[in-house]
């Protein structure tokens, strides 16, 4: 890979997690605790390990196309018959996963570690075990039984007769259906019959029919369940024969059940394997090695109309601009003014088409987290001797590829502490009068331009005196003070570092580090969180997020003599406060707002900016994420306007409260306020508003 041009690889390295993360989703879709595995997503696993071998091969990562080859040859045993396809050969193929995914970062990152070279090797070594299981004594054929015509067998390829034989064996009916359809059109009518054969069993082949006749014919071997008038019956306006060439052998295994109807499968405790596994804790990261998007042409076509749109309305603005110059008649240079003003709102809507279209390609869907977190539950749950389902709702809910990123440790750490601290042990949950099996659910749903996740258990819940009594050990808060705390001031402990309420030290976690990781990355991204819990019942944590941060429209105020900007999605309203409306309560500024208490804080005094003397009127922003609301006090209002976030740079970019800066256009820069950030440290219990934000 040294050889090839930062282009190549970044090909190579999006295209093969790409591969990867397909590969994994298709495998736990697959991996149901009853029925045999639909055929379609083992074919499809199958030629996930055959693209990998293949992309590895023709870059040069010759390490990774060997490992992916010990595993395409694991599947072509299983897909054959030649394997059992259980939980153990499951739990090999997602050690392939999670160790193919390491290989690529590396690879992205031009190293090879030691443990990765042992890793694979081992792995490699279990995966041609696997696919090379001892001989079974031998048995009857079952397509001799039924004495299917010479001539077709003798067209059918070893893996269609593995499904007849499977479909046989499963007490499966099997049928022949004749169609014969006009030359120019037979495309679309097979996929119409296959489309409606699909739901009542397994389309096994398609062959050409010999029988003579006008137009083509085809010969399509099924096995269902259902009698021949059923199968006729379902394919109603299509010149389809359905003729039974078998009625079934006693079964000598399950019918495949229907597939599961939730977003994402159960995740099974997988049966203990005598191998180690060759995955290390440090593997356990969500995040993506490309950066790259995938985008649809179609929106790339309207960006590129909507630039040759402004391109247009720069040409007028430069016809106008020049004259408007050289024009003398005051009449006329009206004229040309006003002419001006519309060209320039066509530019300013041409160029809010085109924002919104970059915004819209940058957007990515949740899925591409969501399906990374399945198979690491998989593995957590084991490490952890938890038995657990994992439930997924809302992946089609998109955000920005940068947040959804960033995103990806949050979300691990707090799965982690569910399974790890939340879910009991299987025979501690029979006692209490619980499922066997725990369940951690995973959710997300759009909230006007925020997107909310919320991550839950069915679990013991957060003890609350523990987190008290912790509190007051570390300092953080008298004994006093602790017992007056509300159960949101009282969970907001569980993000401060090195807090834990672990008794124990676990490999999983226990040190405190993790719910601290959890908000500062949220904060980073200007999202809040929220913990609700209730002993004996389990814990919900609400994650608020914008949709993006790359370009936003916000409100300019005014503040101890300096300008900052406000994200307008994050604004609810503005009130103006006289200062008799501003009351202390508990050492914070509070005001009333339709019949309720709003907390206030002051710009000026946040970033301990002097006052002006003397009391007088202030504007109020009232902001919200979540269920928390606050009202952020200035002196003055300047408009609303678009704008980009810059980064502080590693010296200023850890300020709390501030998001980044923008320029106005003016050659002004101005500090954009983090309203997350600035909620939760305004609200939080752990020390003085003061001190909040330096």
């Amino acid at each position: 890979m040294a050889s090839s041009s930062k282009k190549a690889l970044a090909e190579f390295l999006s295209e093969s997690q790409e591969i990867v993360e397909a590969f994994s989703a298709n495998l736990l879709r697959l991996d149901v605790e009853h029925g045999e595995p639909d055929p379609e997503l083992v074919n499809g696993v199958f030629r996930g390990a055959h693209s990998l071998k293949g992309l590895a091969g023709m870059f040069g990562v010759a390490r990774l196309a060997e490992l992916a080859h010990s595993a395409e040859d694991l599947l072509e045993a299983l897909r054959m018959g030649r394997a059992s396809f259980d939980r153990g050969a499951v739990d090999l193929l997602l050690e392939f996963a999670s160790l193919a995914t390491r290989m690529i970062s590396e690879v992205s990152r031009g190293e090879e570690s030691p443990f990765a070279a042992q890793s694979s090797a081992e792995l490699s070594r279990r995966l041609s075990s696997a696919a090379t299981p001892g001989t079974a004594p031998g048995e009857a054929d079952p397509l001799d039984a039924i004495g299917l015509d010479a001539s077709v067998r003798a067209v059918l390829t070893e893996y269609e007769e593995h499904r007849l034989r499977e479909n046989l064996r499963r007490g499966q009916k099997l049928m022949r259906v004749r169609a014969r359809f006009d030359l120019a059109t037979f495309d679309q009518g097979l996929a119409e019959m296959n489309t409606r054969l699909k739901p009542l069993g397994e389309v096994i082949s398609t062959l050409p029919s010999p029988q003579p006749g006008e137009g083509i014919a085809f010969d399509l071997l099924f096995g269902t369940s259902h009698s021949a008038p059923e199968v006729t019956a379902a394919l109603p306006g299509l010149p389809a024969e359905v003729h039974a060439i078998s009625a079934g052998l006693p079964a000598t295994a399950p019918a495949r059940s229907s597939p599961p109807t939730q977003a994402m499968p159960a995740v099974r405790r997988p049966e203990t394997s005598a191998a180690p596994s060759t995955v290390g804790a440090d593997d356990l990261s969500l995040r993506s090695v490309s950066q790259t998007v995938r985008v649809d042409i179609h929106k790339l076509d309207r960006l590129m109309n909507t630039v040759g749109e402004l391109v247009v309305s720069k040409t007028n603005l430069q016809r106008l601009s020049e004259a408007l110059r050289n024009e003398r008649e005051p009449a006329a240079a009206r004229a040309l003014q006003g002419e001006l003003l519309r060209e320039t709102r066509t530019l300013e809507r041409k160029l809010n088409e085109l924002q919104g279209g970059i915004l819209e390609v940058r957007m990515v869907p949740l899925d591409q987290v969501f399906d990374k977190l399945a198979r690491l539950v998989r593995k957590i749950a084991r490490d952890a001797g938890k038995e657990l389902d994992f439930k997924v709702q809302g992946g089609d809910v998109e955000l920005d590829k940068l947040i959804v990123e960033e995103l990806s440790d949050p979300l691990m750490h707090i799965i982690r502490n569910a399974i790890d601290h939340g879910i009991e042990r299987p025979d501690a949950r029979e006692k209490s009068g619980k499922p066997r099996r725990g369940l951690v659910s995973m959710s997300a749903k759009q909230q006007g331009n925020h997107v909310v996740i919320e991550i839950s258990d069915d679990g013991a819940g957060i003890d609350g005196d523990r987190v008290r009594q912790e509190a007051v050990a570390r300092g953080l808060c008298t004994e006093r003070a602790a017992a007056e705390l509300s159960e949101r001031e009282l969970f907001n402990f569980l993000f401060v570092p090195g807090f834990s309420t672990a008794r124990s030290i676990t490999e999983l976690s226990g040190r405190g580090v993790g719910m601290d990781v959890v908000k500062t990355n949220i904060a980073n991204l200007s999202g809040i969180i929220d913990v609700q819990s209730a002993p004996g019942h389990g814990t919900a944590f609400s994650i608020t997020l914008p949709e993006t941060l790359a370009i936003l429209r916000a409100l300019l105020v005014d503040a101890a003599g300096r300008r900052y900007a406000v994200p307008l999605n994050s604004v609810l309203e503005i009130v103006e406060a006289q200062p008799h409306e501003v009351n202390t309560l508990e050492g914070r500024e509070v005001m009333t707002l339709r019949g309720q208490s709003l907390p206030l804080v002051r710009l000026s005094r946040l970033f301990q900016h002097p006052e002006p003397p003397g009391p007088r009127a202030l504007y109020v922003v009232v902001v919200g994420l979540a269920q928390e609301r606050l009202g952020i006090a200035v002196e003055g209002l300047r408009g609303q306007q678009d704008i980009v976030i810059k980064p502080l740079g590693k010296v200023l970019g850890a300020v709390p409260g501030i998001a980044g800066a923008t320029d106005l256009g003016s050659r002004r820069t101005v500090l954009v306020l983090d309203v997350g950030a600035i909620v939760e440290e305004v609200l939080s219990p752990t020390r003085p508003t003061e001190q909040r934000v330096a």
